[in-house]
């Protein structure tokens, strides 16, 4: 599963330092929010990244690369920082958040039940589906030509880089195996990459015992 997730040529040329850090994660047992990721997240509102630190700056940079305006579609962390407190989600959602927005780090979270085929980042053609509501009800959206897209067979699964997932993959409280996207600029070392990774493990193994992690570094230099 993880071992065919790949990032295409093409994004690596606007981003050189780009990596992924990929966590396959078998076997959860999500639930809401409770008294111990309402921990996580009232901590991770007292030590966030502030929005104007470098790590966040250089994904405003990397949409600025492929002509996306972050002042109105931000990335993922960059929205989270300027919404304090975090939103209360479900346990596994909580427990990511609150890791993404302490390491200034976005991290996406897919349900692989609803996924199809291999994971990808890619620059959208333009036709691909995406899946959204529209007043509640289901739609279909695209990217922008030569946007920066997370897709799998079937369609888009997050769009510009990592600012918004389909309605398709979310992680619900019903998600049993996810996939866990933990992406990476510099200036982010790859240690803290690999560290934010291993907070993010040692949460889930609160929230599920058994649970089984693979991780794999994708797309370094």
């Amino acid at each position: 599963m993880i071992e065919d997730i790949w990032v295409d040529p093409a994004v690596s040329a606007l981003r050189p330092d780009f990596a992924v850090l990929a966590m396959g994660v078998r076997g959860l047992r999500n639930g809401p929010t409770d008294d111990r990721s309402r921990a996580w997240l009232a901590e991770a509102a007292e030590t966030a990244v502030r929005a104007d630190d470098p790590k966040v700056e250089a994904w405003r940079e990397a949409y600025r690369a492929f002509g996306a305006k972050p002042q109105r579609t931000r990335p993922s962390v960059d929205a989270l920082v300027r919404r304090m407190p975090l939103p209360e989600i479900n346990l596994v959602v909580d427990a990511y958040n609150s890791i993404s927005v302490r390491h200034g780090l976005p991290i996406g979270g897919e349900d692989l039940g609803h996924y199809e085929g291999a994971a990808r980042l890619v620059r959208a053609e333009g036709d691909e589906p995406f899946e959204v509501t529209d007043k509640g009800e289901p739609a279909i959206d695209h990217p922008e030509v030569g946007e920066v897209v997370w897709r799998d067979d079937r369609g888009v699964t997050c769009r510009r880089w990592n600012w918004r997932q389909c309605v398709r993959t979310r992680i619900t409280e019903e998600t049993v195996d996810a996939l866990f996207l933990l992406e990476r600029l510099a200036p982010m070392s790859l240690e803290e990459l690999r560290a934010a990774g291993e907070e993010l493990a040692g949460l889930l193994g609160g929230i599920s015992p058994e649970v089984r992690i693979e991780s794999r570094l994708v797309g370094t230099e």
